[in-house]
């Protein structure tokens, strides 16, 4: 345990600290999580012995859980309107279509039986919503025709079709004789009346004064999360399609402190897809992979060229999709960590194939994330579907919270040069704003013509501060005793680069001038650039 842990720990640090060079080169990053776990494998240089599937089928099923929650959780259903029908029918006709398309080919031309050439067609039936979530921001890529909204919830709500798939194949081959329709309607009903169910008394939840702190809202989204798939699984239901939905609808819900639950649940669902496709990487044997690459390049190339485009096509044209639009969504189908996941569930059944399952599978996935997603965004400019004056951002729900408000106190004194000046005759820049005033046990709703009095409280509404790429923003306290207490600003030594932007003294807020006296107690606020920071 004590080495799966030291295991674990030092993954995901080599994976932080690669992660910025990871960004500057055209390959997805999951393509690079999964080499890395092969080369920590068997075949690799740690020679580290890996083979237990049903233990990373566990890992596995929890960071889907996280992966297809935060999937629901960014989708901007305001954005995703338009599209949102096609992209509807793209991930249920659509992986339907695909599972058959690929049936066909690897029956007829890999000469498999019938029932492992459906099983192997619906477990890489569906796309990626980890891979195509990643190339979008990372690439910033907006697309034109709302395609990446299309692309978003397509990839993030076509796995549960491709499992739904998945379990049927499975029931079949192993003997049984469910019914089908019924099996299908069971699934997508409970899992759907799951996802609304859970998503509905969250929201009721949050919006009750029982939770206090940001952290127990956390707590109460991610027990939410684990609910929302264990609860329809349990009555066999689909728990990955209810996970989602409920999502979608805490993600497009109104909700105080969203930006706090959108940075936790970002940074858990990037630790999740370096696990998943880490262990993922671990688990298969390089030496086991030549007896099927040539398969597995058949089935991806004709996943690639033929099925996924033809489906596509078929299903966007009455839309009237244009076609450069259909040729993206196309090449953006990239298979990842579900499809491996599935292929997992399958050998665990025990049942036998022609082929290595998850070898082949994993080969697909492998071959797809390399060369359609390093292509993606050489596609999109060939098909002169980039958007350069869109925001991709916008795609996602979390982009609300971009523009977030924070609130500003200021005291008014009879120093102050605003004293006894009305609103107008006080420069504020633009996008700053006195939204109330507090003046003795009255509250004041402001306009131009409001004269500002000695004991006021002025609270300032601006957008909260961004963390930019090149500028950070962090705080010194000035303590009793320290040599900068009762010096002016101007007086006071700092690093090239720095600036004290802020000065905090009990419930006082000042933006500072070289006069600036310094107290013990006083909380700078200082910007310095990043490149400034690595100097130092």
């Amino acid at each position: 345990m004590n080495e799966a842990v030291l295991l674990a720990g030092s993954v995901i640090l080599i994976c932080i600290l690669i992660s910025r060079f990871l960004e500057k080169i055209p390959v997805p990053s999951m393509l690079i999580f999964i080499v890395l776990g092969m080369f920590f494998g068997e075949d690799g240089v740690f020679r580290i012995a890996f083979n237990d599937y049903e233990f990373a089928d566990d890992i596995c099923l929890v960071a889907l859980i996280f992966i297809m929650f935060y999937g629901g959780f960014g989708t901007n259903l305001k954005v995703a309107r338009p599209v949102l029908k096609r992209s509807v029918v793209l991930s249920t006709v659509g992986v339907a279509g695909t599972a058959g398309a690929v049936a066909l080919f690897t029956r007829f031309f890999l000469q498999v039986p019938w029932l492992e050439s459906m099983l192997i067609g619906s477990v890489v039936s569906s796309t990626d919503a980890a891979s195509v979530f990643s190339i979008l921001r990372n690439n910033k890529l907006a697309l034109k025709y709302h395609t990446d909204s299309l692309l978003e919830v397509e990839s993030g709500s076509n796995d549960p079709m491709s499992y739904m798939l998945t379990t049927v194949t499975l029931a079949l081959m192993a003997g049984e004789k469910p019914s089908i329709p019924l099996l299908l309607l069971q699934q997508i009903l409970l899992g759907v009346l799951g996802g609304a169910a859970v998503g509905a008394v969250t929201v009721w939840l949050l919006r009750q004064s029982l939770l206090g702190s940001k952290q127990n809202r956390t707590v109460l989204l991610f027990a939410s999360m684990l609910l929302a798939y264990a609860l329809p699984s349990v009555l066999g239901g689909n728990g990955y399609l209810s996970v989602y939905l409920c999502g979608i609808w805490l993600g497009n819900t109104p909700i105080t402190q969203k930006r706090y639950l959108v940075h936790f649940f970002d940074v858990l669902t990037d630790v999740s897809q370096v696990i998943v496709f880490f262990l993922l990487g671990l688990l298969v044997t390089p030496t086991e992979l030549p007896e099927v690459l040539l398969p597995a390049v058949f089935v991806m190339l004709f996943l690639t060229l033929v099925a996924r485009p033809a489906v596509t096509a078929a299903l966007l044209l009455p839309f009237k999709a244009p076609w450069q639009q259909i040729g993206l969504v196309s090449w953006a189908g990239l298979r990842g960590a579900s499809s491996i996941v599935f292929a997992i569930a399958a050998v665990l059944s025990g049942i036998q194939t022609r082929y290595n399952l998850y070898n082949l599978v994993f080969c697909v996935v492998l071959l797809s994330i390399a060369v359609q997603g390093s292509l993606l965004p050489k596609v999109a400019g060939r098909l002169c579907m980039i958007d350069h004056n869109g925001d991709v951002a916008k795609t996602f729900s979390d982009y609300q919270e971009e523009s977030s408000i924070d609130f500003i106190k200021v005291h008014i004194d009879a120093a102050c040069p605003w004293c006894g000046c009305t609103l107008h005759q006080v420069s504020l820049p633009p996008e700053l704003m006195v939204t109330m005033i507090v003046r003795g046990e009255h509250t004041i709703v402001p306009d131009g013509g409001t004269r500002l009095l000695a004991g006021d409280l002025l609270v300032l509404a601006a957008r909260a501060f961004e963390d930019r790429e090149n500028l950070s923003l962090h705080e010194i306290g000035v303590e009793r005793g320290s040599r900068w207490a009762e010096c002016a600003l101007s007086d006071i030594s700092l690093q090239d680069g720095r600036l004290v932007v802020l000065v905090k003294r009990g419930a006082e807020t000042m933006i500072p001038t070289g006069r600036t006296v310094l107290k013990a107690g006083d909380i700078l606020v200082l910007a310095e650039s990043v490149a400034q920071q690595k100097e130092n």
